[in-house]
């Protein structure tokens, strides 16, 4: 078939290309077959030569399609960060450790951790995404396969801060099995959190103050019917469990699948004190977080907290059950095959609806990034390419088969940076994989800021000059889905993907020597910019054989390196400030790893302490001091 031909104009009237440049340069050209697939899901049939004629003549294109940015529109920037630089700390909340949380990062310790960065020099402290996940599956704990992107994680409640807490004393007392070990268990986390949290909220109504009461209510009202239906997804989903259904909308009973079913207005009317509770610990979880952002910049922080905004939802989760007609069912996100992952990426995340969000008028689009906002001095945005393009897999087809599906880019430029003004908030924008071309510079244009990983940044063999990173971007040596900065010096992430059946048709060796020539480029960067320690200048030469272990004045040296970047912004990773070889997540596997469940191994309190953190956070003072 031709480009002429009813079928491709279809597509291409809806959005879709047909056709797209994979990242090795090759030009990919998608089946018919997928064709039909991804436009029946998008309610266009096109399953006959008469069913298409009918679709193009009702089909419109995707208004607001164009990669340009409209007039007048960029996101915020402060006055102080036009020309200046600042640096901060990255962490995953889940992660960290203290002497008080109930074997998982909270709110509190995230409070706690903004001051101990802001006082090493920080100006931020970025955190995973913070979505709702799964309260009645607390094993589902991918912070970026969330149930709802409005909603918090309500598992980061810092039990011990919550209104009441003190009065109930020992009852509230975490078993200390789960404070043990480097693994979260978050089945029993997730038990006993649950089990106090309802402790806390019986004492909350019993004896909870009057103003407290109200601003409960006033949160209430505030967030409307959205908090209310997720509230009783959560409430449903527990009672789903105890059925033996499961705590997703996919597995229940018929009648309850539809939020504004008969089944469903009954369970509300007669569950009102377990749909009021989960209500209420919306409210605690955005109180603690609005009081860890205030602490951060309270403590000298110019940014705060830098949150994150997951790329998709889960297709089981509440904000599909309460919003069917805002993501297109049958279908999940991704991309497509590349150097990493021969096979394409299934993200098995549900897509926002192109014409749903246009039928809305974009409101739910500009609710969602108002919660995602209100208490961030910066924002990434994961995949940040979502708002002009997704690769979408439709049901029965591999990651190998998916199409790109263009989104109304323009409108929701506009939105995110009407939003980001208002709440005069910086948006970083994850632009990894395969960029379209002109893509940044649009970025730019609005006011975007890149983001830039060392790893990745390479000019054919060679690692980027530091001076080539743009000035419009956020810098870093390694990011949640990459190794560590130790566990690459030491070659951990191979054996880890080895194991792991990740990688394809490889030879181990030859990754180790791949390895071994990597690092010498590295250290050849840092001898150019006289930055490489004296001790490793024979490793530089192959020489000698470099230490098993990063020594710690290599570490410094590479901080030093990505720190004399132009980019406005550089974070650091918490995991390479404390020496962690193992990394957070590894792509492409589930069971095989322990995605999401490793907690750092130093506690909060013990940090400055840390030789690490001591010598890399001095080395990012003196880099990029703050301007009196």
């Amino acid at each position: 078939m031709t480009a002429g031909h009813p079928l491709h104009r279809l597509a291409a009237r809806v959005g879709i290309d047909r056709d797209f440049v994979a990242k090795a340069g090759d030009t990919v050209t998608v089946s018919d077959t997928v064709l039909r697939a991804v436009l029946e899901a998008m309610d266009v049939p096109a399953g006959t030569d008469a069913e298409i004629a009918a679709s193009l003549d009702r089909a419109r294109p995707t208004p607001d399609a164009a990669l340009s940015a409209p007039p007048g529109v960029a996101c915020y920037v402060p006055d102080w960060l036009e020309d200046g630089r600042c640096w901060g700390i990255a962490c995953q909340l889940y992660s960290l450790r203290s002497e008080r949380n109930w074997g998982i990062g909270d709110f509190e310790d995230l409070g706690r951790l903004a001051e101990v960065a802001a006082a090493a020099g920080a100006d931020f402290l970025g955190v995973n995404p913070l979505h709702a996940l799964f309260l009645a599956a607390p094993q589902r704990c991918s912070p970026f396969f969330p149930s709802s992107r409005r909603f918090l994680n309500s598992l980061y409640i810092a039990v011990d801060k919550v209104p009441g807490a003190n009065a109930l004393g020992e009852r509230l007392e975490p078993p200390e099995k789960i404070r043990a070990g480097h693994l979260i268990d978050y089945v029993k986390v997730g038990e006993a959190k649950r089990k106090a949290l309802g402790l806390l909220y019986s004492s909350f109504e019993d004896g909870g103050s009057a103003a407290e009461k109200a601003e409960v209510a006033e949160f209430a009202a505030e967030q409307g019917r959205a908090l209310f239906l997720h509230a009783l997804f959560e409430a449903l989903s527990e009672e789903m469990v105890e059925r033996g259904h499961g705590a997703t909308w996919h597995n229940w009973p018929d009648e309850f699948r539809d939020s504004d079913s008969d089944a469903v207005r009954a369970f509300a009317a007669s569950n009102v004190g377990d749909v009021a509770f989960h209500s209420w610990l919306q409210w605690v979880a955005d109180r603690q977080l609005a009081a860890a952002h205030a602490r951060a910049l309270a403590a000298g922080m110019r940014i705060g907290l830098y949150l994150d905004l997951a790329v998709g939802v889960a297709p089981d989760g509440s904000e599909t059950w309460a919003s069917r007609d805002l993501v297109v069912s049958g279908i999940r996100i991704g991309a497509p095959p590349d150097y990493f992952n021969a096979a394409g990426q299934d993200w098995g995340l549900a897509p926002l609806s192109p014409s749903g969000l246009v039928a809305h008028d974009f409101d739910p689009y500009r609710l969602m990034l108002d919660s995602a906002l209100r208490h961030a001095g910066a924002l990434r945005i994961d995949h940040v390419m979502s708002i002009y393009r997704l690769y979408w897999i439709a049901e029965g087809f591999t990651a190998a088969d998916g199409v790109y599906v263009h989104y109304p880019f323009q409108a929701m430029l506009r939105t995110l940076a009407d939003v980001s003004m208002h709440h005069r908030t910086i948006v970083i924008g994850e632009d990894l994989g395969i960029v379209p071309p002109g893509f940044r510079e649009v970025l730019r244009a609005a006011e975007m800021q890149s983001y830039r990983v060392l790893f990745f940044e390479k000019a054919d063999d060679m690692f980027q000059q530091p001076e080539a990173y743009p000035c419009e971007g956020l810098a870093c040596i390694t990011i949640h889905d990459l190794h560590t900065l130790a566990g690459w010096w030491q070659g951990r992430d191979v054996v880890v993907l080895d194991a792991a059946g990740v990688l394809q048709d490889h030879d181990l060796g030859q990754l180790f020597e791949q390895r071994a020539h990597e690092r010498r480029r590295l250290l050849g960067l840092l001898w150019e910019k006289g930055l490489l320690p004296e001790g490793m200048v024979s490793v530089l030469h192959d020489q000698i054989d470099p230490p098993a272990d990063l020594p710690l004045d290599v570490a410094v040296a590479l901080h030093r390196l990505i720190a004399r970047t132009p980019c406005r912004l550089v974070a650091v990773a918490a995991e390479d400030l404390t020496g962690a070889t193992e990394q957070v997540n590894v792509p492409g596997t589930t069971h095989e790893h322990p995605n999401w469940q490793r907690r750092l191994d130093v506690p909060i309190e013990q940090l400055t302490a840390h030789p690490l953190f001591d010598a890399i956070t001095n080395a990012m003072r003196d880099e990029r001091p703050k301007s009196p």
